[in-house]
């Protein structure tokens, strides 16, 4: 009898492991793997970085699409003036074969689309007052050409110091000038029309 009950409990434990062995096999092969928190906070700061990353790039990208486009605006605004190099100074000209000054500023602005005021003196209130070291291309800048303490000349910057503008002066035509000649001391502020960065 014992030997009977000695099998059964051999046999008996026999099963008991083979089920936990088989238990065990199928526990590996189909639970998931347990995840390591170190590694799933480093993955998710890696992803916060990417995205981090990606947003600035898209946003960078749209920046410089709207600086592309508006320096597109520029060029295209200034070609125009430089188109008309050499058109007959007419008081009261306002184009398109002729100007005085402020109709030249008027003209070439007009044409690209941006409304703006038709004297030197109403344009040189459309927005902030910009010192020599503060301006760009394609700002308009203003001159007291006549010592008289008031605006009474305006021109298109066009960087490295020179200025487009209707002359009334020598050259009687539209011309361009340096901003360190005989205009330096007529020099008062300019205008941004375009919102350059």
């Amino acid at each position: 009898m014992s030997n009977i009950l000695a099998l059964v409990a051999r046999t008996a434990l026999a099963l008991l492991l083979l089920v936990l062995f088989v238990f065990m096999i199928y526990m590996l092969g189909v639970a998931p793997a347990k995840e390591n928190p170190a590694q799933d906070q480093n993955l998710s700061a890696s992803t916060f970085k990417q995205e981090k990353q990606r947003v600035t790039s898209s946003s960078d990208e749209k920046k410089s699409s709207e600086q592309f486009k508006l320096n597109g605006k520029i060029d295209s605004l200034i070609a125009l003036a430089q188109s008309k190099v050499g058109a007959k100074y007419l008081p009261g000209g306002k184009g398109p074969e002729s100007f005085d000054c402020s109709g030249f500023v008027y003209y070439v602005f007009k044409e690209q689309g941006r409304a703006i005021p038709r004297t030197s003196i109403a344009q040189s209130k459309i927005g902030k007052k910009l010192d020599k070291s503060e301006i760009k291309r394609g700002d308009i800048l203003f001159f007291d050409t006549s010592n008289k303490h008031h605006v009474n000349h305006s021109g298109i910057y066009l960087g490295d110091d020179r200025f487009i503008h209707a002359s009334s002066g020598k050259a009687y035509s539209v011309t361009i000038s340096s901003l360190d000649g005989w205009y330096k001391d007529k020099f008062l502020w300019g205008v941004r029309v375009f919102d350059q960065k």
